[in-house]
Formats: structure tokens, C-alpha cells, sequence
């Protein structure tokens, strides 16, 4: 029997490769988008430019063709800048919208419409802090993060109708990662574990109909809010 496709566009070292260890266990064929392969990846890892309006359809398509329409699709890309309003450079402030936003545009222009016409399924999207509010020096990121949750709820108003479980995943706190512990002097215990975030967004993902989740918060206990 076919295992039904999961697909994770951000499918780096931390909680991209996270998310396909929890949908692999689960029984599904974990398939990974991003600009660059980790080491030792999670089953299947296509790189590629997810901001590319011509390589992405073409490569989605390429992996429904080889393993049927994905019952579970996560965008989980990330372009974190953090500087002065004047001192954010044009380029910066369109980095941040072209990794975060347009990227979950292509995705679910390649995704959504297939899984509506198939039998329904789950697309995630991995929000921040910075998706409700606005911090000193984060103008470009979360200028960016606002518009990818106005993007998901649209999604979600116009294909939850249609059988898809569209779903905004805000993450209050630092993931632990050996890049965020070498970045922030944090006590480990006070950062979000990948697995604890992938586990979430399994159950996210098979939540029955009747009580569909469409924005789920998720912080450390410590953190305040």
C-alpha cells in the first residue's frame, strides 16, 4: 500500500527535519523542500529555490506525479532579519517577503487546489511572535509575518470549505537548535524543543472536522505573553 505524502517546504536541521521524523513515524513518505540539504536528511530532500514561481510548480508537480497529492503540506521557511528601521536596506525588506511570503503563495498555488480535489488534507503554516506584533528592529520580519497570517486565514476561509485544514501555528519562543543556542545565551530548558513543535502539528494535522484548529499558539511554559 502507498504511504500518503507529507511535504515540508523549509526542511532544514532543526524543526523542518523535525517535522518529517514525527510524519515518517506516523506512516507517511516525508518529502523536503529547501535552499540546502542537511546532513543525513529524512527521507526524500529536493533542493530548491521555494521563491522560484517557475521551479516550484514544476517541482511539486514532479512529486505528485511520483508519490500522489501530499495529505499533509508545512511551510516552514524563515528570513529573520533584525536591524534599524533606517537602517534596513530595500533589499532586506523584500528578502524577508519573497522567503516568507511569496513562498507560501507559490506552495499553496502548487498544493491547495490538487488537495481539494483529492481527498482533503492539512497545510500548515509556521508563524512567530512577530505574526501578532511588532518589535523594535524587526520592521522587514514582521511586516512579512502579519501578511503570511493574512494569507493563511484567506486560505484557510476559502479551502476549509473544500475539505483542506488550513492552519496558522504561532511560535512564541526561540527553538532549540545548535544555531540558536550558539546565537542566544538561553537556558535550554526555557526553548522550544522541534520534536514537542512537530508533535503538535501532528495533531494538528489529524484533528477531526468537527473541531478544526485554524491559529494554535504555542510558547514554553516560561515565557511570558
Amino acid at each position: 500500500m502507498t504511504k500518503p505524502l507529507a511535504l515540508v517546504a523549509g526542511a532544514g536541521a532543526g524543526l523542518g527535519q523535525s517535522l518529517l521524523a514525527r510524519f515518517e513515524q506516523g506512516g507517511f513518505t516525508p518529502v523536503g523542500l529547501g535552499r540546502t540539504a542537511p546532513l543525513n536528511p529524512v527521507g526524500e530532500f529536493h533542493t530548491l529555490d521555494l521563491a522560484d514561481e517557475a521551479a516550484v510548480p514544476a517541482k511539486i508537480a514532479d512529486i505528485i506525479g511520483t508519490h500522489g497529492v501530499p495529505q499533509i503540506v508545512v511551510h516552514n521557511t524563515a528570513e529573520l532579519v533584525i536591524a534599524p528601521f533606517a537602517d534596513t536596506s530595500l533589499d532586506d525588506f523584500s528578502r524577508t517577503w519573497t522567503s516568507m511570503v511569496q513562498t507560501a503563495f507559490l506552495l499553496g498555488q502548487a498544493t491547495l487546489p490538487q488537495m481539494a480535489k483529492a481527498n482533503g488534507g492539512s497545510f500548515i503554516v509556521s508563524g512567530a511572535t512577530a505574526s501578532l506584533r511588532g518589535g523594535a528592529k524587526f520592521a522587514a520580519f514582521a511586516s512579512a509575518k502579519f501578511a503570511l497570517r493574512g494569507l493563511t486565514q484567506s486560505l484557510a476561509r476559502e479551502y476549509q470549505p473544500q475539505g483542506v485544514h488550513v492552519c496558522h501555528a504561532i511560535l512564541d519562543g526561540i527553538i532549540d537548535t545548535d544555531r540558536s543556542r550558539d546565537l542566544h545565551s538561553l537556558d535550554p530548558a526555557k526553548m522550544m524543543k522541534p520534536e514537542d513543535i512537530a508533535e503538535a502539528y501532528w495533531q494538528l494535522a489529524h484533528q477531526p472536522q468537527s473541531t478544526w484548529t485554524h491559529e494554535l499558539d504555542l510558547r514554553p511554559a516560561s515565557e511570558g505573553f
